[in-house]
């Protein structure tokens, strides 16, 4: 007989990384909606301009696939790396209070990514369908 919380552990998997990847799917969008503001804003702070289409595939990209826990741990690992980047490149102040809290709100998420790495998307996941397929 399971417990409760095996019951709930793929439902837990699958909120968990719809609330991690949350926050990317709608900046990547909002990204989209404000290019040429944040181009600006990444020149500003030194980053060429010409990286925000990566920028938006990562986000973007990288937070559906986690959603929809397809080809999880690849996308888990680069947004770790994402966050880990963006938090010393956006947010490095640590003076400041509001910069100091989105570096380790980035730091946050870049360890939920890598617990991503290493156990996977969950059963409620199209990397388990396909793997029970093989």
């Amino acid at each position: 007989m399971t417990n409760l919380t095996d019951k709930l552990a793929p439902w837990s998997d699958l909120l968990g990384r719809v609330l991690m990847a949350a926050i990317f799917v709608t900046a990547g969008a909002g990204k989209i909606g404000g290019y040429a503001a944040t181009q600006g804003y990444m020149a500003s702070m030194g980053v060429p301009g010409g990286l925000l289409p990566l920028v938006i595939l990562t986000e973007l990209g990288g937070g559906l696939l986690i959603v929809l826990g397809l080809f999880t741990r690849p996308a888990a690992f680069a947004l770790a790396g994402f966050s880990v980047v963006s938090a010393l490149l956006f947010h490095g102040n640590l003076a400041d209070q509001g910069q100091q809290i989105h570096f380790m709100k980035n730091l946050a998420m870049a360890g939920g990514f890598l617990l991503l790495v290493g156990h996977g998307a969950g059963p409620l996941s199209l990397d388990a369908k396909w793997r029970g397929r093989a």
